[in-house]
């Protein structure tokens, strides 16, 4: 991920072909190590594609995955469908509570971070 991250910034600096050596530049400026294989693996796949395509097309792949939820309510109703209709229990509706909040002189014990 931090390679693909570099690899974006580069690309959002201005630089549309970014070398292995950019990447490698980028991020070592923020402390962060990258193995070689792993750069030129990415540079392998995205050589001659225009980013915002690449990116649209990964967005439209994503939209396919499912992303839990709707699972665990299939499998809630079709558990209980043998039950010969029982009705489900109501909500009850949510009772807000309203959660004071303490003076700012009680956290500060007595000084300020900018005094």
């Amino acid at each position: 991920m931090k390679v693909i991250a570099a690899y974006l910034l580069a690309v959002l600096g201005g630089n549309t072909s970014p070398s292995a050596n950019d990447l490698k530049n980028i991020l070592g400026s923020v402390g962060a190590d990258a193995e070689d294989d792993k750069i030129e693996l990415l540079l392998s796949e995205v050589k001659g594609k225009d980013i915002t395509e690449l990116i649209a097309s990964g967005r439209e792949k994503l939209a396919s995955v499912p992303s839990g939820g709707g699972a665990a309510i299939a499998v809630a109703a079709s558990a209980g469908g043998g039950g010969g209709g029982a009705a489900p229990a109501a909500d009850e509706p949510k009772k807000e509570e309203k959660v004071e909040e303490k003076e700012e002189s009680d956290d500060d014990m007595g000084f300020s971070l900018f005094d």
